[in-house]
């Protein structure tokens, strides 16, 4: 239970580290005649992106925490992990205070703390990780849903502002969700795995959708719907049918915890603008500060 909780907490910061730097390496990537592209799902950016040292740094730790994350889907419950990776927000902002010289609110700072108490709660109520053999049709409904993050993040660039930002990134939340769960479903991994595919193409949509979504819309939409897609969506289907529980008696701070991570999560998710004195010279506009991957 003590290694899967801190190996969450490691991913967790892995991937707020990961943030910052994918955020600014995102909006440098932007051309600085192009418009918003008409589809979520913008390769082209990507791979601008990716040619960055920041962008690649962020790679790096994201493949880090992953490992960390895979550590901690086999000993503690979906829900535990879930709630341990949306505090990457409060990492990522501590974090731009430090390197970028970002100022928190006093709210903020009760966010974080606020997390930090919604993590330990569900330290101290969290059980092992369920033992229910999984159902034969949810590794397929796991590549279903993959596939529709991709059209649905595709789709998205067409909606308008606030609408698109908000889809983008719970797009982007479910499809960092589908290997929270496909872990739990690859005991042997096999080519024939569905889960692993599953796994695969939801990760890479999620990449995709939210580089996006970090270069052409509000982060802080995209950012709330994808803290309640990643962490609300996986942790359901760890509960009703993988299994997992709570200790004794405990359920009522389980519950009480993952609630409160998300909601300091989400007050996090508002914490926007790097100043403009730390954009890079390419950048149109102040990057944003969200979690980048995992």
């Amino acid at each position: 239970m003590v290694i899967g909780m801190l190996s969450a907490l490691g991913a967790s910061v892995c991937y707020g580290t990961a943030t910052v730097l994918q955020a600014v390496a995102a909006r440098a990537a932007v051309e600085p005649d192009a418009g918003a592209s008409r589809s979520g799902v913008d390769t082209a950016l990507f791979v601008r992106a990716v040619r960055q040292w920041r962008y690649l740094l962020g790679l790096v730790l994201d493949g880090a925490g992953f490992v960390l994350q895979i550590v901690a889907l086999r000993l503690i419950p979906i829900y535990a992990v879930g709630a341990a990776l949306a505090a990457s927000l409060a990492v990522t902002a501590v974090l731009a205070t430090r390197v970028l010289a970002v100022r928190l609110s006093r709210t903020e700072w009760a966010a974080v703390a606020v997390v930090c108490a919604g993590l330990a709660m569900l330290g101290l109520a969290s059980g092992p990780e369920g033992g229910t053999p999984a159902p034969p049709w949810l590794e397929w409904a796991l590549l279903g849903t993959a596939v529709a993050v991709l059209l649905g993040g595709a789709a998205a660039g067409r909606l308008p502002g606030r609408p698109r930002a908000l889809v983008l990134g719970g797009c982007a939340g479910l499809g960092f969700g589908v290997p929270e769960v496909a872990v739990r479903l690859l005991d042997r991994p096999s080519v024939a795995d569905p889960a692993l595919y599953a796994l695969l193409l939801g990760g890479a949509a999620a990449f995709l959708l939210l580089t996006s979504a970090f270069a052409h819309g509000s982060v802080t939409t995209a950012t709330a719907g994808m803290v309640l897609a990643e962490t609300i969506a996986p942790a359901v289907v760890g509960v009703v049918w993988l299994g997992d529980r709570t200790r004794e008696g405990l359920a009522w701070l389980a519950v009480l915890g993952f609630a409160v991570s998300v909601a300091g999560a989400l007050a996090l998710a508002r914490f926007g603008e790097i100043p403009a004195a730390a954009t890079p010279p390419r950048s149109t506009g102040s990057p944003p500060v969200g979690r980048g991957g995992g």
